[in-house]
């Protein structure tokens, strides 16, 4: 009785050790068929996607980049965005010109995190793209949205600017100020709060300090530029080398 009993396990083991393995053999054959059936097409466009991707074009356009200006590794550009000569773009900054034009202009920074984004129109019947001329300084993490911002000004980090308001020359908006959509800014004004309201005018001392902060962190930007290659990185480099030489990666 014992011995019918083992011999009945081992029947039924065995029976289960051959279709296990005959189902790994299938599935290896056919793992092996869709390899040869599926193989990617002659015409297709290599992408490296194993980074962030810097330059987005979107349709015909295609973000434009002057040769000194120094645009941070992880800063995203997708469109209409024209980066001028000095100007600098840095970490974390994602400038959107989807539905319009993006303009920083020369000698000007938009500092880490800042969102820059333009409308198809805006309301107030002002231009709807988002004008940054030169000598402009943008704090960090701030918002900027169809709007017009003239040579020599400073925007102070954490600030909101809305669809068609301006900031005119010499002008100064505080940290965490909100400037709601058509408001303008006089020219040689302080203004700060939310929403944004008249402070002070600013001295001529004041006036002259604006652009000597934009030529300060533009000398800035240049040591960081120095860090970086502008089309490719090292590892790259390598891992083409390692192919030529048919080593394994």
């Amino acid at each position: 009785m014992a011995t019918s009993i083992a011999a009945r396990i081992s029947r039924k083991a065995a029976a289960s050790a051959f279709s296990a393995h005959r189902h790994v053999i299938s599935s290896r054959c056919f793992a092996t068929e869709l390899a040869k059936t599926i193989s990617p097409s002659s015409d297709r466009v290599k992408w490296d996607y194993r980074g962030q991707r810097k330059i987005i074009p979107l349709g015909q356009w295609v973000p434009k980049v002057a040769v000194d200006a120094y645009v941070a590794p992880n800063v995203v550009l997708a469109g209409q965005v024209t980066v001028y000569d000095g100007a600098s773009v840095w970490n974390g900054c994602v400038l959107r010109g989807d539905l319009n034009k993006i303009t920083v202009g020369f000698c000007s920074n938009v500092q880490e995190r800042c969102v820059i984004h333009a409308a198809w129109s805006s309301p107030t019947g002002l231009p709807a793209e988002t004008s940054i001329e030169r000598f402009v300084t943008i704090g960090a993490y701030s918002l900027l949205r169809s709007c017009t911002i003239e040579p020599e000004c400073i925007i102070g980090q954490h600030s909101i600017l809305m669809e068609g308001s301006l900031v005119e020359t010499h002008s100064i908006l505080e940290a965490g100020s909100v400037v709601p959509p058509g408001r303008r800014i006089p020219t040689g004004e302080l203004w700060a709060g939310n929403p944004a309201r008249f402070v002070r005018a600013l001295t001529h001392e004041e006036t002259l300090e604006i652009p000597k902060l934009a030529v300060a962190i533009n000398d800035l930007s240049k040591e960081h530029f120095s860090e970086f290659l502008p089309y490719s990185t090292v590892y790259l480099e390598v891992e083409k080398l390692k192919k030529s030489l048919g080593i394994n990666i």
